[in-house]
């Protein structure tokens, strides 16, 4: 049995701290957003501008998506987390990840992907999943890095907040191979 509290405490690693989002990281994260207004193309939902606090609102409400508030030095720089949550198969999916422009490239995203590896399959998950739109070719190396096998791509899987109709590649990384890493 996956003890759901245990997976959604809040994570640290010396300057990063990840919690739920909620209502007090609304303007730390969208400042963040707003700083890469460029980026939502890309993404399924837009959360710059107008669109933001309908998206944030809407995540929020989702009981299938527990995102953390990405949290640098006391300043919200992101978000990602947990989503499509099938734990009678013990598997998850880690994603809805964004962050801000300034922090990329930093090593921030590998050490927050670890934290989130780690909770997951310290608390049972066998599994997890990384979904990425193909055109994001930043994200699908950040997965890989991480020592996620592609296993193929979802054609015209969705069709995102602008109308594009995106073509999802699927990556996993499963607890013994996650623990062979170590």
């Amino acid at each position: 049995m996956i003890d759901i509290e245990a997976l959604l405490a809040p994570l640290e690693d010396g300057e990063i701290r990840l919690e739920q989002l909620a209502e007090v990281h609304r303007e730390g994260l969208r400042a963040a957003c707003a700083a890469d207004s460029e980026i939502w193309s890309i993404y399924p939902t837009n959360m710059s501008g107008a669109g933001f606090d309908p998206v944030f609102d809407a995540i929020r409400a989702n009981p299938d998506r527990r995102p953390f508030a990405l949290i640098v030095d006391g300043s919200v720089i992101g978000m990602s987390g947990y989503l499509n949550f099938a734990l009678d198969r013990q598997a998850l999916e880690i994603g809805g990840t964004f962050m801000a422009p300034a922090t990329r490239g930093t090593g921030l995203n590998a050490r927050i992907k670890k934290l989130l590896l780690d909770r997951a399959f310290g608390c049972g998950i066998r599994r997890v999943e990384f979904r990425v739109d193909e055109r994001n070719a930043r994200s699908q190396a950040a997965v890989m890095k991480l020592g996620a096998v592609k296993e193929g791509v979802l054609r015209a899987e969705r069709i995102t907040w602008n109308g594009h109709v995106r073509d999802t590649g699927v990556f996993s990384i499963l607890a013994g191979e996650w623990a062979a890493r170590a």
